[in-house]
């Protein structure tokens, strides 16, 4: 689903206000490609990034990983070295329920972040977590599968893809 982002999350709410989950607005807006959307990849950690280093190196196939960080605003789980790992290996983007650091790296990358805010310290490295997995932020359940759009006016998610 890589692509140039042609859609309007107001449009695709009005269009489809049955099928369509919103977040609540809390992320800062991260990277050049300020509108992505792709089926939703899913790994939770607190504080430690290994997981999402892992998931990020693996092909992307246009998705966009959604990071559950449990919200901490203690470290950063995405740099950006991860965040260009993730445009080399084709991710649409990068969604994280925590802080990224190295932000004016991300903003030159042609890549869709959001995040809660910048953190510069970076995370622990224990490899604990979960991959996969249905998480809950933002009054949203993010399911592995399902699809997220995010634009400058929000952040979207539906069970199947939108036209």
């Amino acid at each position: 689903m890589k692509q140039a982002a042609r859609f309007k999350t107001t449009d695709l709410c009005d269009a489809n206000e049955e099928k369509v989950r919103v977040v609540e607005p809390m992320f800062r807006i991260y990277g050049k490609n300020v509108t992505f959307a792709g089926e939703i990849a899913t790994v939770k950690v607190f504080e430690d990034n290994v997981l999402v280093r892992e998931e990020l190196t693996g092909p992307g196939r246009g998705r966009v990983l959604v990071v559950d960080g449990g919200g901490s605003r203690r470290c950063a789980l995405v740099g950006g070295l991860l965040a260009q790992l993730a445009e080399n290996n084709g991710w649409a983007g990068i969604v994280v329920n925590g802080c990224v650091r190295d932000s004016g790296e991300i903003n030159a990358l042609a890549i869709g972040v959001r995040a809660l805010n910048t953190h510069p310290l970076k995370s622990v490295k224990r490899g604990t977590g979960d991959r996969n997995i249905p998480v809950t932020f933002g009054g949203v359940s993010f399911v592995p599968g399902h699809f997220l759009y995010a634009d400058d006016d929000g952040v979207i998610v539906t069970a199947t893809p939108l036209a």
